[in-house]
């Protein structure tokens, strides 16, 4: 088992360059199965997430070429050559349900093992099946083996409106691809409004598609006979330049993050601004200056985008738990996102929480202690904890910091943080 180990760091400084976003280029890579000609995706990251998922195209009949040196993936899959993706594949990775409606647009089955990922709540895919079915889809769970499996049949996917009782993400993307090659015009009501929903929108029309709307809570499709290959760049992760602003503040550093995009990051960017933090905002970079400041306490609450992200729930509390004051945190978007408190607390931080509220009380005291890592953004708050923490602090469990952070030690190393990677 692997390890990281943290030491107290001191002010982190320099610059560093934020990497291609994992919650964008997981759709891009299935979004490569509605055609039979060569996706080309640029600033692709390297991540177990992307690894897993360019084993389970290759078994679906995907021809891979991973070129880590110029993080350019190319993607040709002339020949669907499995229904969906394998158990022992899916169970690694929540993004494995997103080839349902690709394939299923594109051959009119797919048989997709329900996905795992971080244990951060139940996540359910029943928005994904209502909208496939509400398209014509007949959908079926079974069991097999021992796995749960879903399997969609279609002879053709047909338009229509579609209602989200809730803005998930994950439903959204599936439901624009599998729109994309249906007959007829499809409405997606209450979509979900991230960035990675643009990329992906601007991805399919770059393949032929007609998304309109992308960004917004109604997104129109008018489905296409057929897409074709395309070279584009994925956007910029704003989780993984958002943990870097934490850190900047949390050492009283001065950090400038490179290859950002500042709308994305604005619910980051306002609360370490009322933490005292001053942050400077570029056309494609962001800096955090938080030499000689005292950080306050503030109250967050996450929320679907534009809101406060969940994924950077973990990374302020960590940030609240040295900061003056008593700050707030309401969790309103998946129920077992607290796992990392218990960790925090063995490192000395002063939180309660009760339901998905907690209650922050600053400390100067932080002591390092071995903890794991519940989750991937868990993972990295626990990192950030240890570089304020007096002592060492031992993160296990880092597979979840590695499947969305993208060379996180060397990033670290190189801005001025104690830690290495070890082996045990």
């Amino acid at each position: 088992m692997a390890k990281y180990v943290v030491r107290r760091s001191g002010v982190l400084k320099g610059d560093i360059t934020a990497s291609g976003s994992k919650n964008a280029v997981l759709p891009l890579m299935a979004a490569s199965l509605l055609t039979k000609e060569k996706c080309r995706i640029n600033d692709t990251p390297e991540l177990r997430d992307v690894e897993v998922l360019c084993c389970i195209l290759e078994d679906i009949g995907g021809k891979i070429h991973f070129d880590k040196e110029q993080k350019s993936l190319e993607i040709e899959t002339p020949e669907i050559t499995a229904e969906g993706a394998a158990p022992h594949l899916a169970g690694r990775m929540r993004a494995s349900v997103l080839v349902l409606g690709p394939l299923l647009a594109r051959t009119g089955k797919a048989v997709v093992a329900l996905p795992g990922g971080c244990a951060i709540g139940a996540r359910p895919i029943d928005l994904h099946l209502k909208g496939l079915e509400a398209m014509g889809a007949r959908v079926k769970t079974f069991q097999r083996d021992g796995f749960d499996f879903v399997e969609a049949c279609a002879d053709e996917l047909t338009g229509c409106e579609i209602y989200l009782d809730f803005p998930s993400v994950g439903a959204t993307q599936n439901l624009i691809m599998a729109a994309a090659l249906a007959k007829g015009t499809t409405l997606i009501r209450n979509a979900a409004e991230e960035p990675e929903i643009v990329d992906l929108a601007n991805f399919l029309n770059k393949m032929g598609a007609r998304v309109k709307g992308a960004g917004t809570d109604n997104v129109r499709i008018d489905g296409v006979k057929s897409l074709h290959g395309t070279e584009h760049t994925v956007i910029p992760d704003r989780i993984e330049a958002g943990t870097f602003m934490v850190a900047a503040a949390i050492s009283g550093g001065d950090l400038t993050i490179h290859n950002t995009v500042a709308s994305h990051l604005t619910p980051i960017t306002a609360k370490l601004r009322e933490c005292g933090v001053d942050v400077f905002e570029g056309e494609d970079f962001i800096r955090v200056d938080a030499r000689g400041k005292s950080l306050k306490a503030v109250n967050i609450k996450t929320l679907p985008y534009p809101g406060f992200p969940t994924d950077m729930q973990a990374q302020f509390m960590a940030l609240l738990a040295v900061a003056k004051g008593k700050g707030n945190v309401n969790e309103t978007v998946f129920e077992n996102r607290f796992m990392h408190i218990d960790e925090l607390r063995k490192m000395g931080a002063d939180i309660t929480y009760a339901d998905r509220k907690a209650t922050i009380i600053g400390t100067q005291a932080l002591h390092g202690a071995r903890v794991k890592a519940t989750d991937l953004r868990a993972g990295a708050a626990l990192v950030l904890a240890g570089l304020v923490a007096e002592g060492t602090t031992e993160v296990s469990q880092i597979y979840y910091i590695e499947r969305g952070y993208e060379k996180f030690v060397e990033k670290m190393q190189s801005i001025g943080a104690d830690i290495e990677y070890v082996e045990e």
